[in-house]
């Protein structure tokens, strides 16, 4: 039965190869008899492979001689079909090898499933996991965001899509001298640096090709980060490996992939060590490479698990667990299957840290809590801040391009500029922030906002600021100083003390555009009318913003909505401005920010 099975499979691959296209032949389960799953799963392969076979024979047909494809052959009067099969056999096996990669140990993978989902995870949470693909949005106004159709995956779909914003919208022209062939000269392996650039809004124009390269080239770069920089595990599934093809349009890979995922679930550590596949990449050529190829089977719906995966791996679960402050807790978060912090994180910074403050904060007895090691590509902002639940270190608050992932309670979305001067800072803001990074550094209260008198010490040495001696007193009256009480004093103490007092009302206002990406697919109503009786369309949300962020001014002005002018006069309040939980994730950023838009408000959930 098997040499017969092995017989159809060769004369399926010939076919491919012969000038005029045979009748492809297809087995069938013989009749009255039950077709067990290997024999079904060798049956499915048979068949794609000859409809492949065929495919490339109606194509090969229309093309002109030049650009038909060639197999070399030692003997020159022997055509392409008389290859000896044992060689190209022997190729193919080969071939197949390094593209499927070795299965996982089961004790490997016993962690792996234990790490991310936890022993009690239910079969919807598993199912939100195994049926959302990393996939474009096919509407014209979102084309360049990926697309949403399960709750849980968020997280890792979110800062993917940061990522492929940065290269779409900042390096656009090199993006277009990426080469699948030639991934050396891409700006993964080059090092980048932030300039003053401005990107276009135009996102319908975009191809496809360009998103792809874009997708590929943000998937390399944070599995390397998570490698340290010095390898990345590619992870894929063995119901693949002898799908997709080389010489296979697109269409055509994801057609097989369906296929052969159909029935596929995931439900236990055995399953996924059954199928799972890792290989291991050094080069990020090699990674790149094989990322453009297999690029169908992380559009599929196993994509986004898929990806984390390969992330987890390239990071190593030794130093995944050793990261996170308490790894007895699932990645994926119940009872929603929400992902964690740590993994936004790992994604983010190449580690598992579970706080969003930079560096560590030390408990004592050789206890302490780990945050972001050093600056970041794409940032993070989050709603929880606005309501004192933590503190976003700077780090994160200011990465190096001006792209945010958003977190919410219960969700992931990005937030970005198209203007890279929406980051720069004046003189005072630049004080500023050089005065709160000290202040945080002596923070041992989890964020809460204040520190002990030695620390606050230490800090106005540090910053070169000078208060009176009754000041400096009742600052520390009370054992420790208060991070508003100490901003007011500063905001009444001159400059040339070390404060940040300006009589001159020299600083100014900001004005820029921010745009909010929400990659859930929701029903969308404001922007053309519909017909009675027809349904809303269902896309991703992209939202801009207009954002005002006002001068200085002391806390009595803020609260009196007033700003005096140099002249002496005030000023008239602004009007009102529009107000959603996206804005208080804004003022954690820019203090004091007025935002507004047109339409619905964004949603962060």
């Amino acid at each position: 039965m098997a040499d017969r099975e092995d017989e159809e499979l060769q004369m399926a691959l010939r076919m491919s190869l012969q000038s005029s296209p045979p009748e492809a032949k297809r087995s069938k389960p013989r009749e009255g008899a039950e077709e067990s799953p290997e024999a079904r799963n060798r049956r499915l392969q048979r068949e794609l492979m000859a409809s492949a076979a065929e495919k490339r024979i109606r194509a090969t047909e229309n093309k002109s001689p030049s650009l038909s494809p060639k197999v070399e052959s030692p003997n020159k009067n022997v055509g392409p079909s008389c290859v000896p099969v044992s060689i190209t056999e022997a190729r193919r096996t080969a071939e197949r090898k390094v593209r499927s990669g070795e299965a996982l140990p089961p004790e490997v993978a016993n962690e792996l499933f234990s790490m991310v989902f936890g022993s009690g995870v239910s079969k919807g949470i598993l199912a939100q996991w195994s049926n959302q693909g990393i996939r474009f949005s096919s509407d014209p106004d979102t084309c360049m965001g990926l697309v949403q159709h399960e709750g849980g995956p968020c997280g890792v779909l979110a800062t993917i899509q940061a990522f492929v914003l940065k290269y779409l919208l900042f390096f656009p022209q090199e993006l277009g001298h990426v080469s699948p062939n030639n991934p050396s000269q891409t700006l993964v392996k080059r090092g980048l640096a932030r300039s003053s650039y401005a990107a276009t809004d135009n996102f319908a124009h975009i191809t496809d090709e360009r998103k792809s390269r874009a997708l590929v080239l943000s998937m390399v770069e944070i599995l390397f980060s998570c490698g340290n920089g010095k390898s990345a595990v590619v992870s894929t599934l063995d119901v693949f490996s002898d799908h997709i093809k080389d010489g296979c349009d697109g269409d055509l890979k994801n057609e097989m992939i369906t296929k052969a995922l159909e029935g596929f679930s995931i439900e236990s550590a055995s399953d996924l060590q059954k199928v799972l596949r890792v290989s291991t990449y050094t080069s990020q050529a090699a990674a790149f490479d094989r990322l453009m190829t297999d690029l169908p089977v992380f559009e599929s719906r196993m994509g986004a698990m898929l990806f984390l995966i390969s992330a987890l791996l390239s990071r190593g679960l030794e130093s995944v667990q050793a990261d996170r402050d308490d790894p007895s807790l699932p990645l994926v978060t119940a009872p929603f299957g929400h992902a964690s912090q740590e993994i936004v994180n790992l994604l983010l910074c190449g580690q598992a840290v579970p706080n969003v403050f930079d560096g560590r904060m030390d408990l004592g007895g050789g206890m302490s809590l780990k945050g972001i090691p050093n600056g970041v590509e794409i940032g993070f902002l989050t709603l929880l801040e606005s309501l004192n639940f933590c503190k976003v270190g700077q780090y994160l608050k200011c990465p190096k391009w001006p792209i945010w992932v958003v977190g919410s309670e219960s969700h992931y979305t990005v937030l970005f500029a198209l203007d890279t001067s929406v980051q720069d800072e004046n003189e005072l803001e630049s004080r500023e922030a050089k005065i709160r990074r000290a202040f945080d550094a002596q923070d041992q209260s989890g964020g809460g906002g204040f520190i002990g008198v030695e620390g606050f010490q230490l800090v106005i040495r540090e910053t070169n600021i000078h208060f009176p001696p009754e000041k400096l007193d009742n600052l520390c009256n009370a054992g420790f100083i208060v991070w508003s009480e100490f901003w007011q004093a500063l905001l009444e103490l001159d400059k040339n003390l070390g404060g940040l007092k300006d009589p001159t009302g020299s600083l100014g206002k900001k004005q820029f555009d921010l745009f909010h990406f929400n990659g859930i697919a929701k029903s969308v109503v404001n922007m053309n009318a519909t017909a009675e009786g027809e349904i809303p369309s269902q896309r991703p949300r992209l939202c801009k913003l207009s954002v005002l962020v006002p001068p200085k001014w002391t806390q009595e002005e803020f609260l009196a909505d007033v700003v005096p002018s140099s002249s002496g006069e005030v000023n008239q309040p602004a009007p009102p401005a529009q107000h959603a939980p996206l804005v208080d994730c804004i003022r954690t950023r820019w203090p004091r920010a007025t935002c507004s838009w047109v339409g619905d408000d964004p949603s962060i959930v």
